[in-house]
């Protein structure tokens, strides 16, 4: 019987130190290796569709570098063109869908084994955001080694049509194919891990912020009715502008052709459009242009919004210029209200039957706004590409340039304003909902008479 009851105590009993610590750090490396993994098979499909795999030998570095300035590593463009020749590449991008994708199921997979706990020790969560960081940093700065390559670059060489419209180009472009061009990129490593570590640092504590579920430390449980029930709301609108853009695109590919370049861009910048428009719905702007012969993938009318600019103005992207375009562009005023009174009524239902309207429309405008102040930086997008021929500056026909960059304090405060409206209809409409706290309040009334 001793030996029974003394097996039984050992069973009860709690958790080693390096039990835990065993336990915690096993977890943490299934998160990071789902999240890698997710984002790798998006970026390897969006970059196949969008011809990669064409790519003489690059296509695993091609990959490793999406993933890379996915959780927002930097990665510089070099050329090397021999003394003939000099070039200047620079791409600040990233792509969102495969950002997204990696932040959802890293999240999911971090809050997964907190679940069914009544409480979540604060020492606990900390050991677990540690080795979750410590892993994740570890694994970027492996792909930040492997995101290293270089092409070869062919210009010249064509003796058609091409060649009898711009001679200039095609003689320049014979010469420096004589050199052996190359254009390559290469992982700036230091920051990297620095942006690298704010990203995976932000996605542990939205999945925090957002999850209804998931036990705070007793510190923090007072945080919940307020920031919760709003922080969720922001995560189903912003994936519900995701949803629809998706939607859209697929409805594009079957109808009107470019499948494969239309998959590339559902697959790696679907969130850079779908944010932009509600950015602009709610009447936030960018600025930005596009020039020379090549451009990004992006919707027809926004590339040629960037395209009426003038020398070197900046043409603005807002709702009237796009619907000076396409009138289909007012649309998203109506839908940027629609969703978000949805968003707006479903945080209210969630929240305590006690919140008052006035603390309602608080908590959604600060929540958008707050929301608005993460994503809209996330949508900055600029690339450049010249090629000077013996010091003879850039030939228009070899470069151009490509900026998208947004107004964030204007659009920021769009959405404080739509916030704060949008949450006290969305309390208005939620209070011919019976929610949380109000049949404990009607027993309590009950219990008094």
């Amino acid at each position: 019987m001793d030996r029974v009851s003394s097996r039984l105590s050992t069973s009860a009993s709690p958790a080693t130190p390096t039990g835990l610590f065993v336990r915690v750090g096993v977890q943490a490396l299934a998160a990071v290796l789902a999240g890698y993994v997710a984002m790798g098979v998006v970026a390897g499909l969006g970059i196949w569709a969008a011809g990669a795999a064409d790519l003489p030998g690059g296509f695993t570095a091609v990959l490793a570098a999406v993933v890379v300035m996915a959780t927002g590593g930097k990665v510089d463009l070099s050329g090397d063109a021999g003394a003939l020749a000099g070039t200047q590449a620079e791409l600040t991008a990233m792509p969102l869908t495969v950002t997204l994708v990696g932040a959802l199921v890293t999240g999911y997979c971090f809050l997964r084994p907190l679940r069914h706990h009544a409480v979540t020790g604060t020492r606990e969560l900390l050991l677990r955001a540690v080795s979750t960081v410590v892993l994740w940093l570890a694994a970027l700065a492996g792909l930040s080694a492997l995101a290293r390559h270089d092409f070869p670059l062919t210009i010249g060489g064509d003796t058609s049509s091409d060649a009898s419209q711009n001679p200039l180009a095609d003689l320049f472009g014979e010469l420096v194919d004589a050199v052996n061009p190359t254009v390559g990129f290469r992982t700036d490593v230091g920051p990297t891990l620095f942006y690298g570590l704010l990203w995976i640092l932000g996605v542990l504590a939205v999945a925090l912020l957002v999850s209804r579920k998931t036990p705070l430390p007793p510190r923090l449980v007072r945080y919940h009715e307020p920031v919760r029930p709003a922080a969720h709301a922001m995560l189903l609108l912003v994936l519900a502008y995701v949803a629809v853009g998706l939607v859209i695109g697929i409805v594009v590919a079957a109808t009107k052709g470019h499948v494969a370049e239309t998959l590339a861009v559902l697959l790696l910048g679907l969130p850079n459009v779908s944010w932009l428009a509600l950015g602009v719905g709610i009447g936030g702007s960018w600025e930005g242009k596009a020039e020379g012969p090549f451009g990004l993938p992006m919707p027809q009318i926004l590339d040629a919004v960037l395209r009426d600019g003038q020398g070197t103005d900046l043409s603005t992207v807002d709702l009237s210029s796009l619907a000076a375009e396409d009138a289909r562009a007012w649309w998203l005023l109506p839908i940027a209200a629609v969703l978000l009174l949805g968003a707006a009524f479903a945080a209210a239902v969630r929240s305590p039957a006690r919140t008052r309207l006035w603390q309602h429309s608080l908590h959604l405008g600060i929540a958008f706004a707050v929301t608005m102040l993460v994503i809209t930086p996330l949508t900055l997008v600029q690339a450049r590409f010249g090629l000077s021929i013996l010091g003879i500056g850039d030939l228009e026909a070899l470069g151009g340039e490509v900026l998208l960059r947004p107004h964030i304090w204007k659009t920021v405060g769009f959405a404080l304003l739509w916030g704060l409206v949008f949450g006290f209809l969305g309390g208005l409409l939620a209070s011919r909902v019976r929610r949380k706290g109000e049949v404990e309040a009607e027993t309590e009334v009950e219990v008094e008479k």
